[in-house]
């Protein structure tokens, strides 16, 4: 005997149609995750005034002392010579936003170990977009910090050009941006909270210093070809001399080319990482990682 027809409408039950996402649920979806991002800023203070203690400890310290030793020439975009702690400024900003994007990447392996991760990745929205809207966030917050760095400075008399702290903004998030997808994509590959402070360790400090952030590279030519090559092969040096024109009002084109490279290919490594079926973050379930 074959089973009766199931009917097209059961009595009291009422079909349920999803809506499909407009850009306004974008918008809703990604004004959430930045908003989050920003709140969680705000109640850790010490995290916004540990961000202005490193950069300002090599402004007022650090270039005082060097500034006999480490002559700069007139290199460009500069016109003239100029004083050790205008030169470093702009590695300054690129240390801020090091720092908060890998600040950032930390904040993705907590929100894995408690769980919370599980909650934003389960959402419908397509997974690319929920990583980029978490770039934005922390790149938005990560700019706040590098203005308010810049204020700071301004009053110290480290001052740029009036039209350069808008002609900086781009530079400043598409480095931004950079430094995160690869936070983002560093956070796939640690398993535990404990393990990030060592594995960070292997990509802050020799990115930073490897770079043109406080000298020229002709300097570290002369003193070591090898490490020379090194810092043209580290993106974070592009992504200094990317800021740096900017605040001149200048593009420098090879930088542009690389940091907007790399950004694509941290970026889309990252979504790889993430993906369920084939990421980084799969693995380490499967292997008995935290989730």
């Amino acid at each position: 005997m074959s089973a009766p027809a199931m009917p097209d409408k059961v009595a009291g039950v009422i079909p349920v149609k999803f809506e499909k996402f407009g850009l306004r649920h974008y918008l809703i979806c990604l004004k959430g995750v930045v908003l989050r991002e920003c709140l969680r800023f705000l109640h850790q203070r010490e995290r916004f005034i540990s961000s202005l203690v490193r950069p300002l400890i090599w402004l007022f310290i650090f270039a005082a002392g060097f500034r006999q030793v480490l002559g700069v020439s007139i290199i460009p975009p500069y016109k003239t010579y100029v004083l050790y702690e205008v030169y470093i400024t702009p590695g300054l900003c690129g240390m801020i936003l090091l720092f908060s994007g890998m600040q950032s990447s930390l904040s993705m392996v907590y929100d894995r170990e408690m769980g919370n991760m599980r909650t934003l990745l389960v959402s419908p929205f397509p997974r690319w977009f929920l990583l980029v809207s978490k770039m934005l966030a922390g790149v938005s917050v990560s700019i706040a910090q590098v203005y308010a760095f810049l204020i700071v400075a301004w009053f110290w008399g480290v001052k740029a050009p009036p039209i350069g702290y808008l002609t900086v903004l781009p530079a400043l998030f598409l480095s931004g941006m950079m430094l995160c997808a690869l936070g983002m994509l560093l956070s796939s590959m640690i398993k535990q909270l404990e393990n990030f402070a060592g594995i960070m360790n292997f990509v802050i400090f020799p990115g930073y210093f490897a770079s043109p952030a406080l000298y020229p590279l002709w300097r570290i030519q002369e003193a070591s070809p090898l490490l020379h090559k090194i810092c043209l092969a580290n993106p974070f040096t592009y992504a200094v001399e990317l800021i740096r024109f900017a605040f001149y009002g200048q593009i420098e084109w090879l930088s542009l080319g690389v940091v907007a490279g790399c950004t694509v290919l941290f970026l889309a490594a990252a979504i790889i990482a993430y993906d369920p079926s084939r990421g980084l973050v799969t693995r380490k379930q499967d292997t008995g990682g935290n989730g």
